[in-house]
């Protein structure tokens, strides 16, 4: 049974401008919800964050590895668990890296974008997915071809809304318009966003999806966990960094890189923060962000993540001083 409580301290935010609703913390199964991970262990982590009023679970049909066994955990979950709480529930996946091979396992293709969501649904064991996302862009193929796709998700009862993900601002105003026109509005565009990578402020993309009225959810915004308090004496073992399958490499963690999280970690302590939930709450500071999207190896890392939305808005001046340090 999930607790009783569990909408009473999630802060929902209204999705660009539909009718949706997100929770400020949603959770991403990109890793550690994988077949090489303990199941017990995805599961725990699925039902504390749901008891904590997390609502959204993110995933994609190469999450692993091996690839789609993110999504197959997530069907066991759901049938063993929460099949009762599916109205409750956002399920997003994705498509647009390679699955299968051949020509038709890879891109923005309809045939590929199609057949990737009747896999993912399959293995979730769901009639339909909330967010159904075009991974990444592709310029080979007509974006009208691959936006046609996601509006026939909707249409054909597969998927509830769509989006897109890591488009640029260009790519994502036109993109806004070939599904407005088609009747399916792009309720949400999922970049890459954090202290330490702040290209969507910087190339215009959040002006953009403000005055298309998109929602945006930010994946990363721990810095692949250096934002932190994992790495501020150094790289410890079992962590993402020294994992051959993660995206987070060794000589990312660089000793600038570390000096300037040691002094973030430092203005979060004056806060009364640690420095995931500082760099949480900064990334949710903007009105045009609808969410930050987690990641998690533990439970206790989801309680101390979604702590975040209890601490106090920045100040100018504490805003002045992150400015500082991250462009010193």
């Amino acid at each position: 049974m999930p607790a009783s409580n569990r909408y009473d301290t999630m802060t929902f935010n209204r999705c660009g401008r539909s009718g949706l609703k997100l929770p400020a913390i949603a959770l991403g199964l990109w890793h550690n919800f994988s077949g090489v991970d303990p199941f017990e262990n995805a599961r725990a982590m699925v039902l504390r964050a749901f008891d904590m009023g997390i609502t959204h679970f993110d995933l994609a049909n190469n999450y692993g590895p091996p690839p789609g066994s993110a999504e197959e955990n997530m069907g066991r979950i759901m049938a063993a668990d929460l099949t009762s709480y599916r109205d409750e529930l956002i399920i997003s996946t994705k498509a647009g890296y390679a699955m299968w091979p051949g020509p038709y396992g890879d891109f923005g293709s309809r045939k590929y974008l199609l057949a990737s969501l009747d896999q993912s649904l399959k293995r979730m064991g769901l009639d339909y997915v909330d967010i159904f996302y075009h991974h990444r862009p592709d310029e080979e193929t007509p974006l009208e071809e691959s936006m046609a796709a996601l509006d026939h998700a909707v249409r054909s009862g597969r998927a509830l809304y769509v989006g897109i993900s890591s488009y640029s601002p260009e790519r994502t105003r036109e993109a806004a318009q070939i599904l407005r026109d088609m009747g399916t509005p792009c309720l949400i565009h999922q970049p890459s966003y954090s202290m330490l990578n702040r290209r969507i402020e910087e190339n215009g993309l959040l002006e953009v999806l403000e005055e298309e009225g998109v929602g945006c959810i930010a994946f990363c915004p721990l810095a692949q966990g250096m934002l932190t308090s994992k790495y501020i004496e150094g790289i410890p073992e079992g962590s993402r960094a020294t994992k051959q399958h993660g995206f987070l490499k060794r000589d990312q963690i660089t000793e600038e890189k570390l000096s300037t999280i040691r002094q973030l970690n430092a203005l979060a302590a004056e806060r009364d923060q640690s420095l995931a939930q500082m760099a949480l709450r900064w990334v949710l500071r903007h009105e045009t962000v609808t969410t930050a999207l987690i990641g998690a190896s533990r439970p206790q890392q989801i309680e101390e993540n979604v702590a975040c939305l209890e601490g106090a808005d920045f100040s100018a001046e504490e805003l002045r001083r992150i400015d500082a340090i991250l462009t010193a």
